[in-house]
């Protein structure tokens, strides 16, 4: 867990429903809770790696996840080399506090979603 300094800021702080709506607005984004869990399960990853593991999602998508994962204080981003430039992605400790929260999100959906059948519509 964190301490008070190194807590999100977010502007609804005090609000009995804020944590909930502002967890959910982190997590809500498409991709942004695999790019946490691969980081999870692999501690660190360049770019590519990352790319790779998610599949599906495109440079540009991913870069700016990223992004605003480094802005929410979720994911730590490290240049390791200038020529040829590297970055190494590593979860922050808040970003690691999400672990129980995706694993929950994981057992809810093994056990409550299916494939959508022929002729039906998605849910999602």
């Amino acid at each position: 867990m964190t301490n008070g300094l190194d807590k999100i800021p977010v502007s609804c702080a005090g609000e009995d429903w804020c944590p909930l709506t502002a967890t959910a607005n982190i997590l809500s984004k498409k991709w942004h809770p695999v790019i946490i869990n691969e980081l999870l399960e692999s501690e660190s990853m360049g770019f590519n790696e990352l790319k790779d593991r998610v599949g599906g999602i495109s440079s540009k998508v991913l870069s700016e996840s990223l992004g605003d994962l480094e802005d929410k204080q979720v994911v730590n981003r490290e240049v390791i080399s200038e020529k040829p430039f590297r970055v190494k992605y590593t979860l922050t400790d808040i970003g690691k506090d999400l672990e129980p929260i995706l694993s929950d999100m994981q057992s809810w959906g093994k056990e409550n979603l299916r494939e959508v059948r022929e002729g039906e519509e998605s849910a999602v």
